[in-house]
Order: C-alpha cells, then sequence, then structure tokens
C-alpha cells in the first residue's frame, strides 16, 4: 500500500469548508492527522506481516491472551480491543482453525466460551512481536525528545473519547 498526502492537509480542507457555516470542521484538524497517521503506521509495518502468518489485527488479539492469566471471553475480548462481537467472533473462528487458540466450555456461562492461546499461537506471537514492536521503534525514533508530548496528547485524546464514547 503506498500513501500519499493529501493535497490539502486538514488546515487548508478545514478553510475550505468555512464556505459553509453550518458545519462546524474543527475536528478535522484532529482527526485528519489520526487517520494520516494510522495509514503511515500501517504502512511502515508491512514489512513485518509480508513473511508473517499473522494479521496485525491478529497479532493484537494473539499479544493480549498471551499475557492474559486466566482464561477470557469473546465479549470481553471484543470490549477491550474495541471490536464488534461479530469481529472478534470471525477472528477467533479463523485462529482457531489455524491451532493458534483453544475455546472451552465455560463453566460460569453455556452460552459462551473460555479463549485461551495455544502452544502454536505463543510460538507465532513470539516470532511476529519482537519483529513488530522494533519495526514501531525503528518509525517512532523520528520524535525524538517530542515522544513524551506526543504520548500526553494521544492519552488526552484517548481519555477525552473514552468519556464521550458509550462502552457496550
Amino acid at each position: 500500500m503506498d500513501t500519499q498526502p493529501s493535497p490539502l492537509g486538514p488546515a487548508e480542507l478545514n478553510q475550505k469548508w468555512l464556505a459553509r457555516p453550518d458545519l462546524d470542521t474543527s475536528s478535522m484538524l484532529v482527526v485528519s492527522p489520526l487517520k494520516r497517521a494510522q495509514a503511515l503506521l500501517a504502512v511502515a509495518l508491512e514489512s513485518v506481516y509480508e513473511s508473517s502468518e499473522l494479521t496485525p489485527s491478529e497479532v493484537d488479539v494473539l499479544v493480549l491472551l498471551r499475557y492474559l492469566e486466566e482464561p477470557v471471553i469473546a465479549r470481553r475480548l471484543a470490549q477491550w480491543m474495541g471490536l464488534s462481537r461479530a469481529a472478534i467472533s470471525k477472528m477467533l473462528a479463523k485462529l482457531e482453525s489455524r491451532g493458534l487458540i483453544e475455546r472451552r466450555a465455560n463453566p460460569a456461562d453455556q452460552r459462551s466460551a473460555l479463549v485461551t492461546i495455544s502452544q502454536d499461537g505463543v510460538t507465532a506471537i513470539d516470532k511476529t512481536f519482537p519483529r513488530h514492536l522494533e519495526r514501531e521503534a525503528q518509525v517512532l525514533a523520528g520524535l525524538g525528545p517530542d515522544r513524551e508530548r506526543v504520548i500526553e496528547a494521544l492519552e488526552l485524546l484517548v481519555q477525552a473519547l473514552e468519556r464521550s464514547v458509550p462502552t457496550a
């Protein structure tokens, strides 16, 4: 995937929309750079996943399962990861079919299953995740001394979103 910057940055695009006084376009100044950063990070990580049996989303799930101390139900995974129940169910089915996770009946609630990572899942994540982290570190090294300010700003954004987004 090749990403090219838009000919109009967020501020310029915001200016163009000022002709529509009925729209508050100020959110674009925050959301547009976030979307661009997400796209660029995905491109930067492509080299990690070209030779991996896992997708970035699968890595997110398996890393979480790798370090949880107890099995977890799919609904909880969906909540933690901000995914729909359908999306997590589909992903877990794929991971299970490849032997990377295991599901067993939940004795506390027969309608749900307890999910754990399998030994093959541990092997796969232990192979891929260090390369993922190494590539992220390379890409983010360009932040230099501004790194802490970026982290603080992102934490503020997450807190604001958590306050305004309903949780299931």
